[in-house]
């Protein structure tokens, strides 16, 4: 009978394991994502490795392979602009920021916008080993910012290892507003993977009744695209799970998962429109 308890709460504590297991998220946030002529052209940029829609943890972020915004079919390194930060492990609602000491390296940049048109940015981050799961994650991400109404480039392929070409122009987008994207893994359409879709609850507003709803899930079909239908306000991370190969670590060959990350911002419903 003591062997079947210890079984028991073995299957208990693995399943316990297995149900904390929820989304990493590379996070790319500008400080506003449609700049008119009237509005600040300098931008800020946000770069954290989070657990998004649990308010963390947070997750030490090393300082990335290579960060810059693509427009107007150019690639600029914005690599000298990035100021490393200190943020806590969790957001202040979480209940785990009251009694979880400590904080993580996140990273901060500035941008002056200069020219009309969608500016791509991105960043690539050094590969981030995960204990619980033997593997290596790898999100290389995007988002995209409109400057001064000319919506000229958010289509575009950046050209990265990983990245997910937006079918559904990614800025001016309502609550309940469609998404799609065609997620290409080196450089070529991925058919049926998983799509993981977060929302970034900053306020900590909502809340996840059961785990399943903390993570969306959609897959991509036989094309590579995927479709996602955008519940409410705020922003909402799309990573596409990919084969990346393997890495060594400690001697050790481990896989790589190689996500394609994107943010989109949703915006409420005017006010008595249903």
């Amino acid at each position: 009978m003591k062997k079947l308890w210890f079984a028991i709460l073995v299957i208990i504590g693995t399943i316990g394991l297995v149900a904390q297991a929820h989304a990493h998220f590379q996070t790319l946030f500008p400080s506003n994502d449609m700049v008119s002529v009237n509005d600040n052209h300098r931008i800020g940029l946000f770069l954290c490795f989070t657990h998004p829609m649990e308010g963390g943890p947070n997750m030490e972020m090393k300082k990335p392979k290579a960060f810059g915004v693509y427009v107007r079919g150019k690639k600029l390194s914005l690599m000298k602009a990035l100021t490393p930060i200190k943020i806590p492990i969790y957001q202040r609602w979480n209940p785990e920021y009251r009694t979880t000491k400590g904080a993580v390296t996140a990273w901060k940049a500035v941008y002056q916008l200069r020219c009309p048109g969608d500016h791509i940015f991105y960043v690539v981050p050094q590969p981030y080993f995960e204990p619980a799961e033997e593997k290596f994650i790898w999100q290389i991400t995007k988002v995209v910012v409109n400057a001064f109404g000319a919506e000229e480039g958010w289509d575009a392929k950046v050209g990265l290892k990983a990245e997910i070409i937006p079918l559904t122009r990614p800025y001016g987008v309502w609550e309940g507003n469609t998404f799609r994207g065609l997620v290409l893994i080196n450089g070529k359409p991925a058919p049926n993977i998983d799509v993981e879709v977060e929302y970034y609850n900053v306020s900590g507003r909502a809340h996840a009744p059961k785990d399943a709803f903390v993570t969306q899930v959609v897959k991509t079909d036989k094309n590579g695209v995927f479709t996602y239908t955008i519940p409410w306000a705020g922003w909402w991370g799309f990573s596409a799970l990919g084969d990346g190969g393997t890495l060594l670590k400690d001697g050790k060959p481990y896989p790589v998962e190689l996500d394609a990350v994107i943010w989109v911002k949703a915006y409420p419903r005017p006010e008595g429109v249903r």
